[in-house]
């Protein structure tokens, strides 16, 4: 079986840096993701939050930031892949693409279709207020065209099956030929994070794409983690995903996180590839 890439989730987006080990400033997310590379990571997932005193919750799209925190991270990560966020909950693309422009990234999550974006309290009541998050036909075409732009591997970000379908879809159109797969499972109006739905998922891949499951939630989502592992998908981890390890202990940081991503792999009896087999692998320069 293939070796594992393994990705780090650096650090998503509005978790409260004041209340969890989420890396916000250029510094700090390339600390961050050396503890991660050290792990194991090649490739890094980022998202840019705002600069500003209190705000490091809230996003930013600010070409300088993205800069900033990709060189930040390519400065300590020798031959590190840049993953860059492009989600946006309305159809204005102009931020994302800003940034994709500014720092070229190796890989650009895309998101694949809309979802209603929703989460219950333990009352029953509404976590947020019911959202959709909008991912039409134009605004997919929109992001991948600045991909393309700047030579970005798209990586399909697919919320439930009829996503994860639709990417055959763009293909076939013509919109995309080299689609990435990431079959993000634990959105509480999303894909649940399950073993056995995983497998099924695979099915609907086009053949040979490469692919990978981003897991939402606690200790639970470990025994999925070494479900892809066995399928031999590429892995990814980090605190946008979780802050829990297979222990249920919460983690200090990413590192820990790679650290425990790492032995899924060797559970599988795969080896870890370095960020230049990594590249190797998914044809990137």
């Amino acid at each position: 079986m293939d070796k594992a890439i393994l990705t780090c989730a650096v650090n998503g987006v509005l978790t409260n840096p004041k209340q969890h080990p989420v890396p916000v400033t250029p510094d700090e997310m390339a600390a961050s993701a050396k503890e991660a590379y050290d792990a194991g990571a090649s490739i890094f997932h980022i998202h840019f939050r705002s600069q500003e005193p209190n705000l490091g919750h809230l996003p930013s799209w600010d070409p300088e930031v993205a800069l900033a925190a990709s060189d930040a991270i390519r400065e300590v990560c020798p031959g590190a892949i840049i993953n860059q966020t492009t989600g946006v909950m309305d159809d204005d693309v102009s931020g994302p693409v800003a940034c994709l422009l500014r720092i070229k990234p190796e890989i650009a999550a895309c998101n694949a279709g809309s979802l209603n974006y929703l989460k219950l309290k333990k009352d029953g009541s509404w976590a947020w207020p019911p959202m959709l998050f909008p991912n039409t036909v134009e605004k997919v075409q929109k992001m991948i065209d600045a991909m393309d732009q700047v030579g970005a591997i798209p990586e399909m970000e697919c919320f439930d099956v009829g996503i994860a379908r639709s990417v055959d879809l763009y293909v076939r159109n013509g919109m995309t030929d080299n689609p990435h797969y990431n079959f993000v499972m634990g959105v509480a109006s999303g894909m649940p994070a399950d073993a056995d739905l995983l497998e099924l998922l695979l099915r609907y891949k086009r053949e040979g794409a490469h692919w990978q499951a981003t897991l939402i939630g606690r200790e639970e989502i470990w025994p999925v983690h070494q479900k892809a592992a066995d399928l031999g998908g590429m892995l990814r981890t980090g605190v946008e995903d979780t802050f829990y390890l297979p222990s249920g202990d919460k983690t200090t940081g990413n590192g820990q996180l790679i650290e425990a991503l790492a032995k899924c792999a060797e559970n599988a009896g795969r080896s870890v590839a370095s960020p230049q087999e990594a590249r190797e692998m998914l044809g990137i320069n």
